[in-house]
């Protein structure tokens, strides 16, 4: 089974392939513990999701992160409370570059992308 990421199945992706620079983001950090990324990570209190968050300001299904050839980028789900980068909420919808060190924060748990 092959993975369809945005790339494969969207214009939009197609446009974000196009802009991702090449700064690496391989990992985050969750609970002091580094988390390895993959082609498409679902983030959310649901046991179901690939990063699962045990916060009840965290919705079931909360972020995606989804990676374009060697750049990662955090969709909100449409979560209730939001997702923030570095402070700054992000727009339901909207596909977001993540860069090394960037801070994502979800309900008031954050986790760091190195």
């Amino acid at each position: 089974m092959q993975d369809t990421t945005i790339v494969t199945s969207s214009p939009i992706g197609q446009h974000l392939e196009k802009i991702a620079d090449t700064k690496d983001v391989s990992y985050l950090m969750f609970n002091k513990k580094k988390i390895n990324l993959v082609a498409k990570m679902t983030i959310g209190r649901d046991p179901t999701s690939d990063i699962v968050v045990d916060n009840k300001l965290v919705s079931r299904h909360h972020a995606l992160i989804q990676k374009i050839r060697d750049v990662f980028f955090i969709k909100d789900e449409g979560s209730t409370n939001g997702t923030f980068l570095n402070g700054s909420r992000i727009p339901n919808d909207k596909y977001v570059k993540l860069n090394p060190g960037d801070k994502v924060t979800l309900g008031s748990v954050s986790l760091i992308f190195s």
